[in-house]
């Protein structure tokens, strides 16, 4: 039975969120055929997945042949009792194809809708590789031309990146990913996004990457040698992306509507943090001797008495979501922290938020290399360096943020490391040290 396959292998793969708990029951909510090529099938499946009180869903691309090549044999699902074999054919680009010229043609097949946008042309001749990076997506590169990502978990609704990237595009902005098509369904009642395709910066950098690049540059050089002097200097780029992340949010704040937070219900924001500032301290005992300094933050932030503006923002914003190519940075990602709902994604925020975000990953590009280092004691102050240097250069390059301003950044980013320091405790205790350092 394709459920019990299904059953088997699921849990394996990893976008599967519910790794490490028993899977209860898993049946096929709908299956569609999108066409057949080459002697093979392609079927898109949504499927149920329940984990205790948990119900999630995903989605599948089904590949189905007689006879399995030996370039697909590594995602093979199963084989029925029929003699079909069954696998992932998000790894296929002999079916792959069927994608692009889904959203070319604007098609339908059943309650899989393909969609382009308004404008474009694509090219339904590149073939698809996957990309391996991705633990909760999949992303099929199609060629040097489109970046094609399926969600593998199903949340109903529109996916913000999908909002939020042709909203930008309608409005000429700069720094993104051009858009090229979606793919969607109604799960619940409300059209749910399945895959996204934008343009595929073939000829980029990852920002993270590229700042580990100038972090080893640097310790690699002269303890005399200062960061400004050091061969692979980094803050440049980052006075650029900082300036680029401002006009992300000009965009933003252009596209969407804007509010304003009144000083009590920043205080009631603040509450939240101490919340989450208990709950680390429990769970983390040694981040105790640092709750002064940030309770000191937080109450400054209380004292604040001009109103908070907050719009839309990216909302998980670090240096391995950004792109640096030769026409200058990109931003990528939009879809906001994925385990998160989707109303808490497309909340308002303060665009300090990303900011803060922004500055906490400098300081892991500079902690990142001292984690397990034989010197890292004696490197621990070229890493403040490092970091205190790029900081600068990007709040210098966002040049949008006022003394009042300052006090808010200041509590988000204790925020921020207060979430690292239990995710690293509970994940990646060696990297302890990088969170715990920003209370320092």
């Amino acid at each position: 039975m394709l459920e019990d396959l299904l059953a088997r292998w699921i849990t394996h793969q990893r976008w599967f969120a519910g790794k490490g708990r028993p899977l209860d029951d898993l049946r096929i909510d709908s299956r569609t055929s999108l066409g057949a090529l080459q002697e093979a099938e392609l079927w898109h499946l949504v499927l149920s997945v329940r984990q205790a009180d948990a119900l999630d869903r995903y989605q599948l691309l089904l590949g189905l042949r007689a006879e399995l090549p030996d370039r697909l044999k590594h995602v093979l699902i199963g084989i029925t009792h029929d003699g079909v074999h069954v696998y992932d054919a998000a790894h296929d680009s002999s079916l792959t194809c069927l994608l692009l010229e889904g959203m070319a043609q604007g098609q339908d097949h059943g309650p899989v809708r393909f969609r382009h946008v308004r404008g474009v042309e694509i090219d339904t001749t590149q073939r698809s590789l996957v990309l391996g990076a991705e633990q909760s997506n999949t992303s099929l590169v199609y060629g040097d031309a489109y970046i094609c990502k399926l969600f593998r978990r199903l949340i109903p609704g529109i996916n913000p990146e999908l909002e939020v990237v042709t909203a930008l595009a309608e409005r000429g902005a700069p720094h993104i990913a051009r858009p090229y098509g979606w793919i969607e369904t109604d799960l619940d009642g409300n059209p749910t996004t399945l895959a996204f395709t934008q343009e595929y910066l073939s000829t980029s950098n990852d920002g993270w990457d590229l700042a580990l690049a100038s972090v080893r540059d640097f310790y690699g050089q002269l303890d005399d040698i200062c960061a400004a002097d050091a061969g692979g200097d980094f803050a440049a780029e980052s006075f650029r992306l900082g300036a680029a992340t401002a006009e992300i949010h000009r965009q933003l704040a252009a596209a969407f509507p804007t509010d304003v937070v009144e000083p009590h219900d920043v205080k009631r924001m603040v509450e939240g943090f101490r919340r989450r500032l208990a709950w680390a301290i429990a769970e983390v005992p040694e981040l105790a001797e640092h709750a002064e300094i940030v309770e000191r933050a937080f109450h400054e932030v209380e004292e604040l008495t001009a109103e908070v503006r907050v719009q839309r923002v990216h909302g998980d914003y670090h240096l391995g979501q950004v792109m640096r190519t030769p026409a200058g940075w990109f931003i990528l990602d939009f879809e906001g922290e994925p385990g998160q709902p989707l109303d808490e994604r497309r909340a308002l925020a303060s665009p300090l938020r990303d900011v803060a975000g922004m500055l906490r990953s400098f300081d892991y590009a500079a902690g990142h290399l001292l984690a397990d280092h034989p010197d890292a004691a004696a490197l621990r102050a070229k890493a403040g360096e490092w970091a205190a240097r790029n900081r600068s250069a990007f709040l210098e390059g966002y040049a949008d943020v006022d003394d009042g301003d300052a006090a808010l950044l200041r509590a988000l980013e204790y925020d921020k490391a207060v979430y690292e320091v239990v995710y690293e405790a509970r994940n990646r205790p060696s990297w302890l040290p990088i969170p715990l350092a920003a209370f320092r």
